[in-house]
């Protein structure tokens, strides 16, 4: 008996390293998974845009705003706010994660030795990140209310505190649901499209029906279309009956308008289904199509800024984000779930999907042709 296993075993490593696409899925995705992981999967926030909103002319309320300058690590972009309509540009954007606000008599009511008041505002759509920039603000408003008690001119007032008053915008609670629900949305109706369209041209060719398809009147392009139709319009139905979901069972506000959700969530499935159309095209089998459609998912979901903000992923690889559909359908489904976005903020995240559909049908398209030549 033990024999049998051993033959079988050998005969298993023989088939997986002998097959060069099985020698490839099972070497090159763990190692770009493991770098993915290493730069894109960090709860630190780094990179993050900071608005400073200072209304304080003296010396101290220029000196704390430094502060918060001499951390490029943290905090690379500054965005200086000269009102409150600069302020709330800069968070509907997601210009900013969070905005410093120093009231008109900060300076004054420090060397006086009263308690100052220093606002924070936080973008309530990315919970986890704000958090931990709340305690990165936090520290820095403490430490400078420390040196401040140490310095020779403060030392009548030894008993000098700073009160750091954080107010969340969108997501008051910070409540995690209300921020990951709306991107598991555009996850999940990721992963349906891509999975109904990779299976479908490699559940023909293992079935042996593929050739029946190639010898009727269908050109291939139909081939294509008819493939990738009933995935699109399955992904399409269920998006609608996840948002219905969202907002009647987790309680999650829906702010924004369904008819701009439903134009991004149609060209955010054409850009998927030409990429399972792609991955099912190179796929023989149902089990290559599977392995393809998860090796594409997971690094898709790391770089999309589910968890961590996209601003935390290393420069090398932060180009691949950019051109990750997810990233796009995860902000504008928190955009519409917890505000109230007008068309022209919600379109700079949908026109970079409309070259990435074209480039992804057409090339499948291309890639469908000749592998049939």
């Amino acid at each position: 008996m033990f024999e049998r296993i051993r033959r079988l075993v050998i005969k298993e490593f023989l088939a997986i390293f002998r097959d060069p696409a099985s020698r490839m899925v099972v070497t090159i995705p763990p190692l770009v998974q493991l770098l993915v992981f290493s730069f894109a999967a960090t709860l630190e926030v780094r990179n993050a845009g900071l608005g400073i909103y200072n209304e304080d002319g003296g010396l101290l309320g220029r000196e704390l705003v430094a502060r918060f300058c001499s951390v490029p690590v943290t905090f690379s972009r500054i965005v200086p706010c000269e009102s409150l309509d600069d302020v709330r540009e800069a968070l509907d954007t997601q210009r900013v994660l969070a905005v410093v606000h120093v009231p008109q008599d900060f300076s004054r009511e420090l060397q006086s030795g009263q308690t100052p008041t220093v606002q924070v505002l936080l973008d309530g759509r990315r919970s986890n990140a704000a958090m931990v920039v709340q305690g990165y603000i936090g520290r820095i408003i403490a430490q400078f209310a420390q040196e401040r008690m140490t310095t020779n001119e403060n030392r009548r007032t030894r008993s000098l505190q700073l009160v750091s008053v954080t107010r969340v915008w969108f997501n008051e609670n910070l409540h995690p649901l209300w921020s990951s629900v709306p991107a598991l949305l555009g996850i999940l109706t990721n992963l349906v499209a891509l999975l109904v369209t990779s299976l479908s041209v490699a559940r023909e060719r293992e079935l042996g029906t593929f050739d029946q398809l190639l010898v009727s009147p269908l050109r291939p392009g139909e081939i294509l279309v008819g493939k990738a139709v009933p995935a699109f319009v399955v992904a399409y139905v269920e998006g609608g009956l996840m948002v219905a979901v969202a907002v009647t069972i987790f309680g999650i506000p829906f702010r924004g308008s369904l008819l701009l959700l439903a134009a991004a969530l149609f060209v955010f499935l054409l850009a998927i289904v030409g990429i399972g159309l792609w991955i099912s095209s190179l796929a023989a089998t149902q089990q290559q199509a599977l392995l393809g459609s998860f090796t594409y998912m997971v690094p898709a979901v790391l770089l999309s800024g589910f968890a961590t903000p996209v601003e935390n992923i290393h420069p090398a690889i932060r180009w691949i984000s950019d051109i990750d559909p997810l990233r796009y359908m995860v902000a504008i489904n928190r955009m519409m779930f917890l505000e109230n976005p007008t068309p022209d903020v919600v379109l700079p995240y949908v026109w970079p999907l409309i070259p990435i559909a074209v480039f992804t049908l057409v090339s499948a398209a291309w890639l469908f042709r000749h592998r049939l030549e």
